[in-house]
């Protein structure tokens, strides 16, 4: 390549979809992770069953929340909420501020999306939750692209079925249902979402934003409410990780794309005529007769 010659460096092309064999091992390691999942979507939908069941909730209305609101933690605070008297206004104010992180799901998934029709978006929306977020996201990173049966699959068979199933039985079974935290499995949701997590950490920034995001929400959560928390990791976070400085290794590829003459050119012969050529045009920024384009890698 000549020294002289000014290259035009611009970003790689998207890479390559992924093949068939990967998206089928991701979508085999994405049914994997979902299992400590399910059994703790089912778990505590017993369990919101019940305490529905105890605000005085009829099956109809336990269920219908379940298939309309369909927010776990946000349906176990409403129900305290009613308890305590709150208006019906206040309670979805309340639960909205709580679900507010979806904003932050919506923006990462966003990208991987923008060709699917509005009323599909609108419906995956509906079903994401934090466990099919993390599932998917993963899922979609690994293959380079969007999934639509890997999303279906986080989102629909690993929570809401079993929440909506495990719903209808703990309200009609009452309170023949243990707690599951008095067998540990309250750790199961916030410990497969960490480990999934981790696998999205590729770099520095990641790392930092990782880091930053969970020290921030933490901090946030014992100081105020936990929503308040997991708002301000989720902004502080990603925020601290775009300015960080990548690491030589995490630095993406470019494409550096070099105009170069062709072999067969005339002006690529040794004769005088080809040091008059070059005399005439020292920079090379002329346009020689038919000109090649080759690009290269540079790490």
């Amino acid at each position: 390549m000549r020294e002289d010659l000014p290259a035009l460096t611009i970003p790689l092309e998207p890479q390559a979809p992924a093949t068939d064999a990967e998206i089928a091992a991701s979508r085999r390691r994405l049914r994997i992770d979902s299992l400590g999942i399910i059994v703790t979507a089912i778990g505590f939908g017993l369990v919101y069953g019940l305490a529905a069941r105890a605000a005085g909730f009829s099956p109809i209305e336990a269920s219908g929340m379940s298939v309309l609101v369909f927010a776990g933690a946000a349906q176990f605070a409403a129900i305290g909420y009613i308890l305590g008297g709150f208006s019906w206004v206040a309670v979805m104010v309340l639960t909205a501020f709580l679900n507010a992180r979806h904003f932050l799901y919506g923006a990462a998934l966003a990208p991987y999306l923008a060709d699917r029709p509005r009323a599909v978006r609108a419906l995956m929306a509906h079903v994401l939750t934090d466990e099919a977020f993390a599932l998917t996201i993963a899922h979609f990173r690994r293959i380079r692209q969007a999934d639509m049966p890997g999303f279906w699959w986080a989102a629909i068979v690993t929570v809401f079925i079993p929440w909506n199933i495990a719903t209808i039985v703990g309200v009609l079974v009452g309170g023949q249902i243990p707690d599951p935290s008095q067998f540990g499995l309250d750790v199961i949701f916030p410990a497969a979402m960490a480990g999934l997590a981790v696998g999205l950490v590729t770099g520095r920034r990641e790392l930092v934003a990782a880091v930053m995001g969970a020290v921030v929400a933490v901090g946030v959560g014992l100081a105020s409410d936990p929503a308040a928390g997991i708002i301000a990791g989720g902004l502080v976070g990603p925020a601290v990780g775009m300015v960080t400085p990548r690491a030589r290794g995490d630095r993406p590829h470019e494409a550096v794309i070099v105009f170069t003459p062709r072999l067969d050119d005339p002006s690529m012969s040794t004769d005088g005529d080809a040091a008059e050529g070059l005399a005439s045009d020292p920079a090379g920024i002329g346009q020689p007769p038919d000109p090649a384009v080759r690009t290269e890698r540079r790490p």
